[in-house]
């Protein structure tokens, strides 16, 4: 005798929680779906952007390496300028001196007091000139070498720069406090051009000093070695230490102190193909503190023209 399995239909109550669990389920689903599509979206944009950003920088890239052949030509172009109009005109404003100082010592009875003035400030005015003209030869020269590195000792060449600036001038009494320094990795002759202006400058700055106080020497600032030559001399107003390392630029005039502004250019220029900073601290009337610095391995520094 067979047996039968009656199957009892599903109560109304379940089989509704079963379509509404799968209802939620679908909107759930939708929902879900909806989400990736807008993070599809989304990153789609954010992809086309980062490869629209890509191409910016790619073109921005080549445009300043354009820019920066062009600036270096351009920079050639004027220290080859500078050096032949300076070189150049060396021979005829040697001239024009030599024959005015001929002709004023010649023609000096002949002349009136004015004439006499005159002659003397075309003579004056030429040998100006000629100074000039050796500071841009100066200029170019620091620009155009090449770097020859070694270890130097700045401290021992500071002596040797104060003891050339005693025997200019034996008169002077200035105290000098040079420190030991260590070593760098540098090209001695533009180390030493640096430092001999740089002394040179609070040599001639503190010459009012009945007391001149001129110090050298080495600290450190965030793991990094500052060179500084320090002075109690006439200062400068800081609103124009912008124009300090500038050729030509003079923050005093010449009736105060000689000069052409060309040492402070000079001092830039060697530190900055050391890959270095340089940069002043003053107060008019209680001196100035010059600082700059020499990266010690050729991979920091720049070893090109500024």
């Amino acid at each position: 005798m067979e047996s039968h399995t009656i199957e009892r239909p599903e109560a109304p109550a379940d089989r509704e929680r079963e379509i509404e669990d799968l209802r939620a389920e679908n909107v759930a689903a939708r929902d879900e779906n909806a989400g990736l599509r807008e993070a599809a979206r989304a990153s789609k944009l954010e992809i086309d952007a980062l490869k629209s950003a890509q191409r910016q920088i790619a073109f921005l890239n080549q445009n300043l390496e354009t820019r920066n052949r062009d600036l270096e030509r351009l920079n050639k172009e004027l220290e080859a300028f500078s050096y032949a109009v300076s070189h150049d005109l060396r021979s005829p404003l040697r001239i024009i001196h030599g024959f005015s100082e001929a002709l004023k010592q010649s023609a000096a009875p002949k002349l009136s007091t004015e004439e006499s003035n005159w002659l003397k400030k075309i003579s004056d005015a030429a040998a100006r000139m000629d100074r000039l003209t050796e500071d841009l030869l100066r200029l170019s020269r620091i620009t155009r070498s090449q770097l020859k590195r070694e270890a130097v000792d700045l401290a021992l060449v500071a002596r040797e720069v104060v003891h050339e600036l005693r025997q200019g001038e034996p008169q002077r009494n200035v105290v000098f406090a040079i420190s030991e320094c260590p070593e760098v990795h540098a090209d001695p002759v533009l180390m030493r051009v640096a430092l001999s202006n740089l002394l040179g400058n609070a040599w001639k700055y503190t010459a009012r000093r009945p007391q001149a106080v001129i110090s050298f020497g080495m600290e450190e600032r965030e793991d990094q070695a500052v060179f500084c030559v320090r002075d109690n001399g006439a200062g400068f107003d800081m609103a124009y230490a912008s124009k300090l390392f500038a050729p030509f630029q003079r923050l005093h005039s010449a009736r105060e102190f000689p000069g052409s502004g060309v040492g402070l250019a000079c001092v830039a220029r060697v530190v900055h193909k050391h890959g270095g900073h340089v940069w002043a601290d003053a107060r008019t009337g209680e001196g100035a503190a010059f600082f700059f610095t020499v990266p010690d391995t050729p991979n920091q520094a720049e070893d090109t023209n500024p």
